[in-house]
């Protein structure tokens, strides 16, 4: 499979995904988190089909589309770790979370993602969902919606 290609796979992937768990987590209290801004394109696709609720958005660095900059008080710069210990010190739940960050080499992503996931965790309501492209510890792992292979986009509860 070219990289164009498994590109092309990602992106419906989040899409159908995000569009399922929007759906899923109906009648659960909490907020949205968007760790991984990048240029915005999931952000502005969780806004647009979860409405009500406010979006948290977790990265290093504020370098999206103009058309995609969270407001001010929901952007959280800085280091994942950090700022999840802040949010559930702080109280925050989050009935969805959206896990995209990756440095580009799997071994390295594999890895944070599971020293995040306690963090994760512990901001997420029970029966919470949380998508990512990466394995995540300490949750449980589910299927998600029938269109996105196994493999692609993975799919968690939290307890």
């Amino acid at each position: 499979m070219s990289r164009l290609e498994s590109m092309r796979r990602r992106l419906t992937a989040q899409i159908d995904g995000i569009n399922w768990a929007a759906d899923q987590i109906k009648g659960i209290d909490g907020d949205v988190l968007e760790m991984g801004l990048g240029n915005g394109r999931t952000y502005d696709h969780l806004r647009q089909e979860i409405k009500g609720r406010r979006i948290w958005v977790i990265d290093r660095i504020l370098e999206c589309h103009p058309s995609c900059v969270p407001p001010e008080a929901d952007f959280l710069q800085g280091e994942a770790e950090d700022i999840l210990q802040r949010m559930a010190g702080e109280g925050k739940q989050m009935a969805l979370a959206h896990y995209d960050f990756g440095f580009g080499v799997k071994e390295l992503d594999v890895q944070e993602g599971a020293k995040l996931s306690p963090f994760i965790a512990a901001v997420m309501v029970s029966g919470g969902l949380v998508l990512s492209q990466q394995p995540l510890v300490g949750l449980e792992q589910i299927s998600g919606p029938e269109t996105i292979a196994p493999d692609r986009y993975l799919f968690f509860r939290a307890p």
